[in-house]
């Protein structure tokens, strides 16, 4: 009796491990954190001096002694240590311990933990995540692929014969997947996605106006003007941006439309559908035609980037449909596998005991 009361105070989550941000699942009460993926640390001590959405914050204003590190790359952990830190803040945190500003785990049974990995990730780059887990406290650990979880989250029929087409463009990488039966038929991960966005915007700045920006400040454009498709139904609309005149080294503020700003993304873009195209042309014919009929599915937070869903209409001629709330569409599939064992004994790519 004393056991089955404890179990009820250990929470099983689903994580989606995000290279931008990080969702917190916890089975039964649905999505308890959204933070960003930073940790500010002391440089020299390693001592974690803030997380989430307090360390990004910090981002480009640090002290010399101070650094904000985004502990994933790409998709993949890049500072293990901090990964592991930051992961066993956000399980602590969802247990609600009266105990604060402690980054021990609590007293209490260690929940089980379903993580959405890229697909094109390395056995290597797989077992980091697992392990990370682990240390963090999670008493197992799974893994499922984020293009499978985006799907489960579309609440798309990926049981059935039928082949469903997934793209879930995040902040590190891209993954599209065509899926039948259960399992990915066809898969292409991409370490190109919002990151990369954000590049093209400050490059661009750099090389027509010499003007030096910040990773903010392009996000910040980036989300307001930014579009892949040019807007006929309003008129053209404008931004301030403020940065650095590389020439004199003085502040200097650059008024730019939403049409350089598509000019400055095209490239990502197009490499995006590019990769769109080749898993088609790779895609079974009987799956295409179940793809041309049902559409392709955006999922992640690149799919709410303006007019995207109509540029990839246009160059591949298949009907595309945002999924809803596509920034938890594979946190949601996470959660999903946790409520229904079966379907996550078919669709993980691993799983492990502490």
């Amino acid at each position: 009796m004393f056991d089955k009361i404890w179990q009820l105070f250990a929470h099983d989550v689903g994580i989606d491990l995000g290279t931008v941000n990080t969702l917190v699942l916890v089975k039964g009460k649905g999505i308890l954190i959204r933070e960003p993926t930073v940790v500010a640390l002391h440089k020299k001590t390693r001592q974690i001096l803030a997380i989430g959405s307090e360390a990004k914050r910090m981002v480009g204003r640090t002290p010399a002694a101070i650094e904000a590190v985004r502990p994933l790359r790409d998709g993949v952990i890049s500072d293990f240590d901090t990964c592991e830190a930051m992961l066993r803040y956000f399980i602590h945190k969802v247990h609600q311990t009266p105990s604060k500003g402690s980054f021990s785990m609590p007293k209490i049974p260690k929940p089980r933990v379903v993580v959405g990995i890229p697909s094109g990730v390395t056995e290597v780059e797989r077992r980091a995540v697992q392990d990370a887990c682990l240390s963090a406290g999670a008493r197992e650990a799974f893994l499922i692929e984020e293009p499978m979880a985006a799907a489960i989250g579309s609440k798309l029929p990926i049981e059935n014969p039928e082949g469903v087409m997934i793209v879930d463009i995040g902040g590190g990488t891209t993954e599209i997947a065509v899926i039948s039966l259960g399992g990915m038929v066809i898969s292409k991960s991409l370490r190109i996605a919002g990151d990369e966005l954000d590049e093209d915007i400050i490059s661009y700045m750099r090389t027509r106006y010499g003007l030096l920006i910040g990773e903010k400040t392009a996000e910040d454009v980036k989300i307001e003007i930014g579009s892949a498709f040019p807007i006929t139904d309003k008129e053209e609309i404008f931004s301030v941006i403020r940065g650095r005149d590389l020439a004199t080294g003085l502040p200097k503020s650059i008024k730019v439309g939403a049409a350089e700003i598509r000019e400055a993304l095209s490239p990502t873009i197009t490499q995006i559908i590019q990769a769109i195209q080749e898993v088609l042309e790779e895609t079974p014919p009987e799956l295409l035609t179940d793809i041309v009929e049902r559409g392709i599915y955006l999922a992640g937070g690149g799919a709410l980037l303006g007019g995207l869903d109509k540029r990839i209409a246009e160059e591949t001629k298949i009907p595309v449909y945002v999924s809803d709330d596509p920034l938890t569409t594979v946190v949601r599939g996470c959660g999903e596998v946790l409520n229904n064992l079966d379907l996550l004994a078919k669709v993980r790519v691993t799983g492990g005991l502490r």
